[in-house]
């Protein structure tokens, strides 16, 4: 397996800051998250491996908010939901546009066959 030289999400610290967690130990994570999604899938490339590796990385650093003491008023939000609602709308969208392109198809073969019996 080749190892991912790919550079930090700018995002990251931005999941830092709303996990009350730093920056440092939040690349810590990120890292940690790449190498057991190319544990899992066997790969260090593709949809796959970069779906799970940011699942991974949220799960993470759910878990180490979780563990650390809560010293604030607010606990830190989960951002976890934001990836996932993410995730299912750019689904709804390549499903609509399959759906699209299945009726203009159906209709192209539908004419295309009235013109052959004609």
């Amino acid at each position: 397996m080749k190892t991912n030289s790919m550079n930090a999400p700018k995002i990251l610290p931005w999941i830092a800051r709303k996990a009350g967690i730093s920056d440092e130990l939040a690349l810590k994570l990120w890292r940690r998250a790449l190498s057991e999604a190319e544990y899992l899938t066997g790969k260090a490339e593709g949809s796959a491996y970069w779906g799970l590796t940011i699942d991974r990385f949220l799960a993470i650093v759910e878990d180490e908010v979780g563990c650390s003491p809560n010293y604030s008023l607010t606990p830190a939000p989960r951002v976890s939901w934001m990836w996932q609602h993410q995730t299912r709308m750019s689904l709804l969208s390549l499903m609509a546009a399959q759906n699209a392109y299945r009726y203009w198809h159906n209709t192209w073969e539908t004419m295309a066959a009235e013109k052959k019996a004609a």
